[in-house]
C-alpha cells in the first residue's frame, strides 16, 4: 500500500511537466512498477489469461496494463487544467448520448455503470463539463492525502463525490432529482456482492447498480471512455437497461437478471480492450 501511495504521488508530480514528457516519464515509472511489484504483475497476468485466447502475448499485454495505468493517472491529475469543451471537441469522439438524453427526459434519473477500463474518472468529468449533474460513488483511499487529492481533482470540474460506505441515501436523492449516479461494477469492495459467472470464472459482483435501479425505477446506462491508438478517446453510451416490473418475483432473482445484462456489456468491452482493464487484483474467486 505504501508503494502504491508513492507511485500515485510520483505521477502527480510528473503531471506538471509538458504532456509528451510526462507521458514518457510515466511509462518509465510504470515499467518500474511492472518489474518490481511481482504480486500485481502476477494478478494482471492471470486476469489476462482468462481474456485473451493465446498466452503468447500475455507479458506484453501485462506490461501495457501498467503503462495504461500510468497514462490514466497523468490524465487524472491534468483534468482540472486540461478538460473543457474545446478539449472534448478536439480529443473525444462521442457515441450514443441520445440514450442518455432520452433517459433523463423520462424523469427518473440514470445510473451510469462503468468499469475500471480506459479512463473512467475522466469520463465522469466529461459528463460534468457537458452539463450533466453527476454523482460518483468512490471507494475512499486509506491514505488521507491521496483521498483528498483525488476528490479535489473530481470536484474541481463539478463531479459530486460520495464515499461508497455512505452512498445509499445520497444516491436515491440524486436519482429522484432526475440526475446521474455513476458506479464501477467490475470489482466488489464490500464483500456483499453476488457471485456470478464472468469471463469463464466465478466473480464477486457488486449489486449496487441493480439495487438502486430496482428501488428507484431508474434505468442503467453502461458508459465507457476508451483510449484510442492516436491518443484520443471514444466516449460511448450503450442502450439503457430498464428494471423489470415487480410482479411478485423474488428481488434476488430480479437483481441477478439486471446484473447479468450490464455485466455482459462490461465483459464485451473488456474483451475488446484487455490491456485497458486496470485491475490489479485477481477477479476470479479461488
Amino acid at each position: 500500500m505504501f508503494k502504491c501511495f508513492l507511485y500515485k504521488i510520483g505521477l502527480f508530480l510528473l503531471h506538471r511537466l509538458p504532456s509528451p514528457l510526462s507521458y514518457k516519464l510515466a511509462a518509465f515509472v510504470s515499467d518500474l512498477q511492472y518489474f518490481f511489484l511481482f504480486r500485481d504483475r502476477r494478478a494482471v497476468a492471470k486476469n489476462l489469461a482468462n481474456i485473451v485466447p493465446s498466452a503468447d502475448n500475455i507479458s506484453f499485454l501485462t506490461r501495457d496494463v501498467f503503462r495504461n495505468f500510468g497514462r490514466y493517472l497523468i490524465e487524472f491529475f491534468q483534468m482540472k487544467e486540461m478538460v473543457d469543451e474545446q478539449f472534448i471537441k478536439n480529443n473525444v469522439r462521442i457515441e450514443g448520448m441520445d440514450h442518455l438524453d432520452k433517459v433523463l427526459a423520462q424523469g427518473n434519473g440514470g445510473i451510469i455503470v462503468t468499469a475500471h477500463i480506459g479512463n473512467w474518472e475522466l469520463g465522469a468529468v466529461l459528463l460534468s463539463v457537458l452539463g450533466y449533474s453527476v454523482m460518483a460513488i468512490a471507494l475512499p483511499h486509506k491514505e488521507r492525502p491521496v483521498n483528498d487529492l483525488f476528490n479535489d481533482q473530481r470536484e474541481a470540474k463539478g463531479v459530486t463525490v460520495v464515499p461508497s460506505d455512505g452512498a445509499l441515501r445520497h444516491c436515491i436523492e440524486q436519482l429522484r432529482s432526475n440526475k446521474l449516479v455513476a458506479l464501477a461494477a467490475d470489482r466488489d469492495f464490500s464483500n456483499n456482492g453476488i457471485v456470478m459467472d464472468f469471463l469463464g470464472s466465478k466473480m464477486l459482483v457488486p449489486k449496487g447498480p441493480a439495487m438502486f435501479s430496482l428501488k428507484t425505477g431508474a434505468p442503467i446506462l453502461p458508459m465507457f471512455l476508451i483510449r484510442n491508438g492516436d491518443g484520443t478517446f471514444t466516449f460511448s453510451c450503450s442502450a439503457p437497461i430498464y428494471p423489470p416490473e415487480r410482479n411478485g418475483g423474488e428481488d434476488d432473482e430480479m437483481m441477478k437478471g439486471v446484473m447479468k445484462r450490464y455485466m455482459s456489456v462490461i465483459k464485451d468491452k473488456i474483451l475488446a480492450y484487455p490491456s485497458q482493464w486496470l485491475l490489479f487484483r485477481e477477479f476470479s474467486l479461488k
